[in-house]
């Protein structure tokens, strides 16, 4: 564990339970949404390669427009 998180769960620890709780709760679902984040790109790689092949595909032929 870092330095700054047990420093953070030691302060947390002085808070009462139910702001306690409600702190574990609110890193608990970050630190889930992190991880459902962190899949979900690692198993759209293919997609975005094939979507840029695509992209620079109709760049090759001349079908985009500046931005």
């Amino acid at each position: 564990m870092t330095n700054l998180l047990d420093k953070a769960l030691s302060e947390a620890a002085k808070l009462p339970e139910q702001e306690q709780d409600a702190l574990a709760a609110i890193l608990l679902e970050e630190i889930a949404s992190e991880r459902r984040w962190s899949e979900s790109f690692a198993n759209s790689q293919d997609a975005l390669a094939r979507l840029a092949e695509e992209a620079l595909a109709e760049h090759a032929a001349g079908r985009t427009q500046p931005l």
